[in-house]
């Protein structure tokens, strides 16, 4: 079993890994992470594993490529593309030339990424931990595939090693585990909101991390945690206000009917309740292993570089900055 690396500020290490179900907000915690970082100094990467384009549009910048480039001080961004970072490996360590063209060898490559488990992903975990290696950033964050598929991503390097015994790739397979087995430099942290199937897919993924991958688990951050609106005193005056003579009374005095904004108040109390109850199943399945990080929710439609800055200011809120 792995150990666990939250005894490390969460960007203090060199290569963090974001996961969670798809939905929950993983990218915009990524973001806001290497924003964070970048704002504490630090020369941040922020790597887009998907390609979906949502770090762009949230800086409202053109579409990211495989070379990054900075999109605020300090933080650098880049997408992910497995034929570009086939392509940088080759020029690395067999020294083709960047401009030649690896079309006959790019055919091949997708024939033997068919058949074999894990080639597809070394080019994406490879790239990143070169540049772990290269010390060219003081932190990178990536907005890493969802939890369905994280650990066969962070097992990459595992699974080609169990296939090649000898040779080039065998070597740079075994620095890559080094580096993601080393709790100093490497780490995953897991978001999830507080609802049922997230919270039991995080869960899950906590053990399957624990016991599949040599990765540590840094934190699980909890987003879109809603506010506790009143206390029992005041859910008592609030309860009495919904009496009928009172309502008739304060629709009388406002000239209006104050029922939907009541409603929309028990619900919104309703379900931070309901939530509430799913983040004590996760705290109790965490225990005192892995820290919890809440994030709040913002009440906005749509992500933009404010809204990233004010998720960043509630992630250094919870780290403690």
């Amino acid at each position: 079993m792995n150990e666990v690396a939250h005894e490390l500020d969460l960007l203090e290490h060199k290569l963090l890994f974001v996961t969670g179900k798809g939905g929950v907000g993983k990218t915009t915690i990524s973001t806001a992470l290497a924003l964070l970082a970048a704002k504490r100094g630090k020369r941040t990467l922020l790597c887009d594993v998907d390609a979906k384009g949502d770090i762009s549009a949230f800086f409202e910048q053109s579409p990211l490529t495989f070379t990054p480039r900075e999109i605020e001080k300090g933080l650098f961004a880049m997408a992910m593309d497995t034929e570009a970072s086939l392509r940088e490996y080759l020029h690395l360590y067999a020294k083709v030339p960047l401009l030649g063209s690896i079309g006959p060898l790019a055919k091949i490559f997708d024939f033997v990424a068919t058949a074999a488990p894990g080639v597809k992903e070394i080019l994406v975990v490879g790239k990143l931990c070169w540049e772990v290696k290269e010390r060219h950033y003081d932190l990178i964050v990536v907005d890493a595939a969802a939890s369905g598929h994280i650990v066969s991503q962070l097992m990459a390097p595992a699974a080609i090693n169990s296939l090649v015994k000898v040779g080039l790739i065998r070597s740079q397979t075994d620095w890559m585990l080094e580096i993601l087995a080393d709790p100093l430099r490497t780490a995953l942290a897991i978001v999830a909101t507080p609802e049922e199937m997230p919270v039991a897919e995080s869960i899950e993924l906590v053990e399957r991390v624990a016991s599949e991958t040599p990765v540590s688990l840094s934190a699980v951050i909890v987003n879109r945690v809603l506010p506790e609106l009143f206390g029992n005193k005041e859910e008592e005056v609030f309860e009495a206000i919904c009496e009928r003579e009172r309502m008739a009374e304060l629709n009388r005095l406002l000239d209006g009917d104050v029922a939907p904004v009541m409603e929309a108040a028990r619900l919104a109390v309703t379900m931070r309740r309901t939530r509430a109850a799913h983040l004590e199943r996760l705290k109790q399945a965490l225990g005192n292993q892995v820290p919890m990080l809440m994030i709040p929710e913002l009440f906005t439609r749509t992500m933009g570089r404010r809204s990233i800055t004010q998720v960043a200011m509630a992630c250094g809120e919870e780290l403690g900055y």
